[in-house]
């Protein structure tokens, strides 16, 4: 079943996605699908997602590894940023 996710990314990163999307005549949905399968998938290049197209270097070297921690409280840091940014 498809459920609807929003996301915000920088715009510039979004034209050079839909352009990328398009260029291998996907939708950018269906590119995000696939490389979330792909990082959450134990198999995942034996998997049959991967053998419709190839997720591109660029995009696999989104992956950090980053953990973010639990208890953050990205309303304030948001805040604090923003008085800064504007001081």
């Amino acid at each position: 079943m498809d459920t609807k996710l929003t996301l915000k990314l920088d715009k510039v990163v979004i034209e050079k996605a839909k352009k990328y999307a398009a260029s291998n005549k996907r939708s950018l949905s269906r590119l995000i699908e696939a490389y979330l399968k792909s990082l959450t998938n134990d198999n995942a290049e034996n998997s049959p997602e991967n053998e419709e197209f190839e997720i591109s270097s660029f995009v696999k070297g989104l992956a950090s590894g980053t953990q973010i921690p639990n208890d953050i409280d990205t309303k304030s840091d948001y805040h604090e940023f923003l008085n800064r940014k504007y001081k």
